[in-house]
């Protein structure tokens, strides 16, 4: 498998973004620079994240969220935990 993360990437698997097998591998994602760890949804080109807020659910029983405007870089955790494994 390849280690380029795609533009756009959702955690829904109802989402025509959602893969499976990139989410298992753990894909981490800086915002404005920041560690965020309630990512449900990026896309680097348009440059935003959407979140959940809390654990409140719609009605449908998927998280609310809100979408948030800035820099956005994906990474694999994998990647960034390696080097550290080794030594």
């Amino acid at each position: 498998m390849t280690d380029t993360l795609p533009d756009r990437l959702s955690t829904d698997p109802k989402s025509p973004f959602f893969n499976a097998e990139l989410l298992e591998r753990g894909v981490g994602i800086r915002f404005k620079g920041v560690e965020k760890t309630n990512v449900e949804e990026y896309c680097v080109s348009e440059g935003w994240v959407r979140l959940s807020v809390g654990k409140t659910l719609d009605r449908t029983g998927k998280p609310l969220t809100m979408k948030l405007q800035g820099k956005v870089e994906p990474y694999l955790r994998d990647q960034a935990a390696s080097p550290a494994e080794e030594g």
